[in-house]
């Protein structure tokens, strides 16, 4: 019988640290995506004007 109980409280504790576990790597993996959205923002116009200067490089050579 204390053998029972013994696996039970263990079965539980496995549940409740691989539940946070998880809660804290949807945590991560959520904050990871709102940097990324964030660097995708600040450097997209950079990105334009790199792809603007380019074309015009572009166009200057064919000529």
């Amino acid at each position: 019988m204390l053998l029972l109980v013994v696996w039970i409280v263990v079965g539980v504790l496995v549940v409740v640290v691989l539940g946070a576990l998880a809660y804290g790597v949807q945590g991560a993996r959520t904050r990871l995506a709102r940097e990324v959205t964030a660097f995708e923002r600040e450097v997209r116009p950079l990105l334009d004007q790199v792809a603007d200067t380019s074309e015009r490089v572009a166009r200057t050579d064919d000529r």
